[in-house]
């Protein structure tokens, strides 16, 4: 199965949260999109592996994902080794994707901040003919960096306005996590969760007005960007 965009990411529920919007509005569009899930959140104090990855399921669905895997890599101990870099380069060689999504590469977990180097390597490393993985050598297109999390300036913003309510549905899709009935506080720690989805909303809005529309998600670009057309740029100046 070929497709035509691949994110990836830590967690179930991160690609909901940071590109969710972006990922549907691609499927709407008639492009073949997949979610590649590094872990399966099993040391979250909230859900079990089983019910994060039902969840999951329900979730892909909704955004109308064509393929989603996880690779079952250790929650919370991602690192940069090299049979993780080979395992997302295996499913790079399957899937054979034009453009990748990944975290943005600073993060405060460092399971985001891993998933970033370890997707870029494995998009790198899939390319190498004689990579010792199987099928045939293949190398994306075109990487962008979820910048959701991130306090930097986004390259260009997606407008996901129609696309938002479904977002939102794909996001609490996650009950376990974003529908809890236990306190904010376990074990005296403070779980950002129990804020995170409205945060996550609001940053969409604040997105969205930058570009002069209701809801955006932001991305951003190691490489320039090319315009052809100077004249039918979009975004107001003045």
């Amino acid at each position: 199965m070929k497709i035509d965009l691949l994110a990836i990411a830590a967690h179930p529920d991160d690609v909901e949260l940071t590109s969710g919007g972006t990922m549907l509005k691609m499927a709407q569009a008639g492009y073949r999109t997949g979610i590649l899930d590094l872990t399966k959140g099993e040391t979250g104090t909230r859900g079990t592996p089983e019910i994060r990855l039902r969840e999951a399921a329900r979730a892909a669905k909704i955004l109308k994902v064509s393929v989603r895997r996880n690779l079952g890599l250790p929650d919370a101990r991602l690192e940069m080794r090299e049979e993780y870099k080979m395992a997302i380069a295996e499913v790079i060689r399957e899937l054979q994707p034009h453009t990748v999504i990944l975290p943005y590469w600073e993060a405060r977990h460092p399971d985001h901040y891993h998933a970033s180097a370890l997707g870029y390597e494995g998009c790198f490393l899939a390319g190498l003919k004689r990579l010792p993985v199987e099928g045939e050598a293949f190398r994306p297109f075109k990487i962008l960096y979820s910048t959701a999390y991130a306090n930097v300036r986004p390259t260009f913003v997606v407008d996901i306005s129609a696309q938002y309510e479904q977002r939102k549905r794909a996001i609490l899709a996650y009950g376990s996590q974003f529908k809890p009935t236990s306190s904010k506080k376990k074990g005296g720690v403070h779980l950002g969760l129990d804020e995170l989805h409205d945060e996550m909303n609001q940053l969409a809005r604040h997105y969205g007005q930058m570009i002069g529309v209701r809801y955006g998600e932001p991305f951003l670009v190691k490489e320039l960007m090319k315009v052809d057309d100077i004249v039918k740029m979009e975004v107001r100046s003045l």
